[in-house]
């Protein structure tokens, strides 16, 4: 029987939104496993760093309005969506426009539960810079996101960042270490590192950690205005515990990936972690508050730490 595309993602999207419960088994010896319920999950705070508008189907209102009616299932109190209802890689200025006016009527139907970032391509900097401004300083955007058309190292990319810098919005860099090799434009956490140090009054994030995260976590250590963002890889043990380690909590971020990744399985990399509840209270949400402070501010959006 040929499988419903549309019917699959429904049947496993109603599967995570109905997980209200997650459990971290324990280790010989060790206390009883926390049980997560909705009540308790809301009363952490989560903020979901990344989110998109791809993998669904209807209007880009529809679109945000089925996502976050799981995220709040499992107690999600806001969600961060980037890019359009489309991947774009190297997208040319009225596609970057397009994409960005997708997802600002997605966040008029979402109310005060969804932010946004503006999706821009350092291969157009002017046109870029315009697109910043008009998002962001003029309009509802609240950070950048910048994915695999320029590395990071690219010129580009650091006129980008320093206007971001100037307007006090955080900046969302994708990273990655492909086994196969990376795509002509994508970037290393070892370029986000070198962007980072190029402009150390940004605020970055390396996106993913870079996949591989034992070599991404060690390779923007050292950089104190680089975040590692926690979104989009399987929910393996150790991650988050590495992170806190050589990172230290507060430059740790917790994001979903969705609707490609579940919330259930993000929020289990934070929630299982052998690591104090200060520091899950950090990842989940007061870290990714306080990057945002300055922007929502400006917008006048009051935000409680």
């Amino acid at each position: 029987m040929p499988l419903d595309r549309r019917a699959f993602i429904r049947g496993s999207a109603l599967t995570l939104g109905g997980a209200l419960s997650l459990r971290r088994l324990p280790r010989a010896g060790a206390a009883q496993p926390t049980i997560w319920d909705r009540r308790s999950l809301q009363r952490l705070r989560i903020w979901d760093l990344h989110g998109h508008l791809t993998g669904v189907g209807g209007t880009a209102a529809e679109r945000i309005r089925w996502i976050l009616r799981y995220a709040r299932r499992l107690g999600i109190e806001r969600v961060v969506f980037f890019m359009g209802l489309r991947f774009r890689r190297n997208p040319a200025p009225r596609e970057f426009r397009r994409d960005n006016d997708d997802l600002m009527r997605a966040l008029e139907a979402a109310g005060e539960h969804a932010l946004g970032f503006v999706y821009l391509n350092p291969n157009y900097p002017e046109e870029s810079l315009q697109e910043l401004d008009r998002c962001v300083r003029n309009g509802p955007l609240v950070g950048v996101k910048l994915w695999v058309a320029a590395r990071a190292t690219a010129a580009g990319v650091l006129a980008i960042v320093r206007r971001a810098a100037e307007l006090r919005v955080p900046v969302y860099q994708h990273t990655w270490y492909k086994t196969t090799g990376n795509l002509p434009g994508e970037s290393t956490p070892e370029d986000a590192a070198r962007l980072a140090a190029a402009c150390p009054g940004a605020k970055i994030i390396a996106g993913h950690t870079g996949g591989q995260w034992e070599l991404g976590i060690r390779a923007i250590r050292r950089r104190g205005n680089l975040w590692a963002g926690l979104g989009g890889s399987d929910p393996t043990a150790g991650m988050v515990e590495m992170a806190v380690r050589e990172l230290g909590a507060a430059r740790v971020l917790y994001g979903s990936d969705c609707p490609g990744r579940s919330f259930a399985s993000q929020l289990a990399k934070v929630l299982g972690a052998e690591i104090a509840p200060v520091e899950k209270r950090l990842i989940l949400g007061a870290n990714l508050r306080r990057l945002l402070t300055a922007a929502l501010a400006a917008k006048g959006i009051p935000v409680q730490p």
